[in-house]
């Protein structure tokens, strides 16, 4: 009976906290700061974060102006993951919904709690006007003021930025790759020729000589 509570228990625990999904992400998002685990469920490292970040979701549930949620990376939630450039499991995302930083902490429950506590707080956006500086409300206001296809279309622009600015990132990688690999293979092909050349003879007769000359002078 008591094993049965016990998985009761355990069970109750792993569905109590906060899934989110591209359906369901604005909504339960608006208004919130957030933190986010973007996990796989196969994920040995996930499994071990698993306990703290549940209680950390428990700790935060019901609060107004906080979120500490899930994203499984292999279901529904797959969308935000991509969107959000998640490569690796777990990652751990804060901030404005619809501006997520990486986290970079610690992962104790400690860690993680006092983190959230310090950064899950009321930031400047349209449904918190009142907590913008003058720079942010004018920006807001600004975007307000445009039509809902002109501001698609200037989200787009910005987000082309930052996409030219990683695949051109990529393909200096690339280059250098390549380049790396020409003078790689480059030296491997010289050192082979000077070896093959005679250079282990070369130094084999050089020390053969050294020997005879110090024999020589013990003479």
């Amino acid at each position: 009976m008591k094993f049965s509570l016990a998985l009761l228990a355990a069970s109750t625990i792993a569905v109590s906290g906060m899934e989110l999904t591209p359906a369901n992400y604005d909504a339960e998002t608006a208004g919130k700061s957030v933190f986010i685990k973007f996990f796989a469920p196969w994920c040995g490292h996930c499994k071990k974060l698993k306990p703290d970040w549940d209680k950390l979701m428990a700790e935060f549930e019901g609060s107004s102006t906080a979120l500490v949620a899930d994203v499984d990376c292999t279901a529904d939630g797959k969308p935000l993951c991509d969107d959000n450039g998640v490569r690796g499991y777990p990652t751990l995302k804060y901030g404005d919904p619809s501006d997520l930083q990486d986290y970079q902490g610690g992962r104790t429950f400690d860690d993680l709690k006092t983190f959230a506590t310090d950064n899950l707080k009321p930031m400047c956006s349209v449904k918190n006007m009142d907590l913008c500086d003058e720079e942010k409300k004018a920006q807001i206001n600004t975007y307000l003021a445009m039509d809902a296809e002109a501001l698609k279309s200037a989200v787009a622009t910005e987000e082309k930025k930052i996409a030219d600015a990683e695949e051109a990132f990529k393909a200096a990688v690339s280059e250098l790759q390549s380049k790396y690999s020409a003078l790689s293979e480059e030296k491997d092909k010289t050192i082979a020729e000077v070896k093959a050349g005679g250079l282990g003879l070369m130094k084999s007769v050089s020390k053969f000589q050294e020997s005879k000359a110090e024999a020589k002078d013990e003479l």
